[in-house]
């Protein structure tokens, strides 16, 4: 298969944004990643975070998500800090990525990746798009562009337009998904409604060692 062109590695930007492991591979290395599973890996592990238990390496999160887990995974193997964002906790996430950068002393170049869904475990397997993906990727664009870290390439910028225009409706596009209705199809109604509160965590999960951890 040709290489991309190096166009697509959004290496101007500060704030990038793609899709799943193939998307973290394409971008520019970047110090900070933040892997969005809003349906449901990110907030599995934000909740936890919460309630002030640490999601360990051998957890059940990590064994039953095809889909965040993975990018996390590859993420971490390349050297950067790797935050778990979403909707739920983007205003805490861009806070961490702020006190990173103050202590660095330098601008720091953050990866956003929409984890998407893999329709099965098959070496290759497409990916789906997750409009949840989307939108949690948008608001933690949107909160980072608040705290003036906001030099986004296109891709970020469009996501985060996409979660401005439509905050008001993420409730109900989370439910009425296709990840949101399998997961009310198992009774799980109520994570699909905590997963869309938006800012209602002030939790910044990242990921030490393997074990996710409060930043």
């Amino acid at each position: 298969m040709p290489a991309e062109p190096r166009h697509v590695d959004q290496a101007a930007y500060q704030v990038r944004m793609d899709w799943g492991v193939a998307g973290l591979a394409r971008l520019a290395p970047a110090e900070v990643v933040v892997v969005v599973d809003v349906l449901r890996f990110s907030s599995t592990v934000i909740a936890a975070i919460e309630a002030g238990e640490p999601v360990g390496p051998d957890a059940e999160a990590w064994a039953t998500s095809i889909n965040g887990a993975g990018v996390a995974r590859a993420a971490a193997a390349t050297g950067a800090v790797v935050l778990a964002g979403g909707l739920r906790n983007a205003r805490a996430v861009a806070d961490a990525v702020m006190r990173l950068q103050e202590g660095r002393g330098a601008r720091t170049g953050v990866a956003v990746i929409a984890a998407g869904e893999l329709v099965s475990t098959d070496p290759g397997a497409p990916l789906r798009f997750a409009v949840e993906d989307q939108l949690g990727a948008g608001a933690v664009v949107d909160a980072l562009a608040a705290i003036g870290i906001d030099h986004c390439s296109p891709e970020a910028v469009a996501a985060c337009e996409s979660f401005r225009a439509l905050r008001g409706a993420v409730r109900h596009l989370l439910t009425a998904s296709g990840s949101g209705r399998e997961l009310v199809d198992r009774d799980l109604r109520d994570q699909v409604v905590a997963a869309a509160a938006v800012d209602a965590a002030s939790v910044a999960p990242v990921l030490r060692d393997g074990a996710w951890v409060a930043a």
